[in-house]
């Protein structure tokens, strides 16, 4: 089988460097339009099924990267929601570097040690106890030759691509995951999966351009 990977497209939240974990923030104009960069790479590909976190951001990027035509193979997974910032959420880097140093410093040096703060804040030890799940869920009864098209977050696609890697958890900033990136993953299994693409932006940025975010 084969699965796309794909993270939503950049939020207002996005541009300005805010963390917005489980705030429902909508696409941005840029946002749409990535979606539908990716929509038009995507428009040849036979997608068998599509998942996607219920936040609207992940939710409105798989809507216009299937089209209208595919509309109804989306479906949506709780489990695949962001990373939730607890008390961080909304806030700028700037911000938290005032408020909370050394818990932003260790998020950035050792992210597997951070639980953030208040309530509704995760680790993401616990994000990938509900992510993987709902991935393997996704994969249920693909056969070799179906596609899985899955639209999350970044967190989300971290801890989950550390998993298929065999990466340990500390390794989550080694590698990026830009607005509408693709990682396409094959393997007959969901626990025998190979990263055959990552985090490839051909859709929408240059091979050397900037395709990063500000926050996390």
């Amino acid at each position: 089988m084969r699965v796309l990977l794909a993270r939503h497209g950049e939020t207002p939240w996005n541009a300005e460097g805010r963390y917005q974990g489980q705030r429902d923030i909508a696409l941005s104009p840029v946002g749409e339009a990535q979606a539908r960069q990716l929509g038009e790479r995507l428009r040849e590909v036979a997608i068998t099924r599509a998942v996607a976190s219920p936040l609207s951001r992940a939710r409105r990027t798989a809507e216009l990267a299937l089209g209208e035509a595919r509309a109804g193979l989306l479906g949506v997974d709780a489990g695949l929601q962001e990373i939730g910032h607890g008390d961080w959420e909304g806030l700028l880097a700037s911000e938290i570097r005032a408020r909370d140093p050394e818990r932003l410093r260790a998020w950035r040096e050792a992210p597997e040690t951070v639980q953030m703060p208040g309530e509704g804040g995760e680790s993401i030890g616990v994000v990938l106890e509900r992510a993987w799940p709902a991935f393997a869920r996704a994969t249920e009864g693909l056969g070799a030759d179906d596609t899985l098209l899955v639209v999350a977050h970044d967190a989300v696609n971290r801890v989950l691509l550390c998993r298929v890697l065999g990466l340990p958890l500390a390794r989550l900033w080694s590698f990026r995951q830009a607005p509408t990136t693709l990682n396409l993953l094959e393997g007959p299994s969901v626990d025998a999966l190979e990263v055959v693409r990552l985090n490839d932006c051909a859709h929408h940025t240059a091979l050397f351009g900037e395709a990063v975010h500000r926050a996390l």
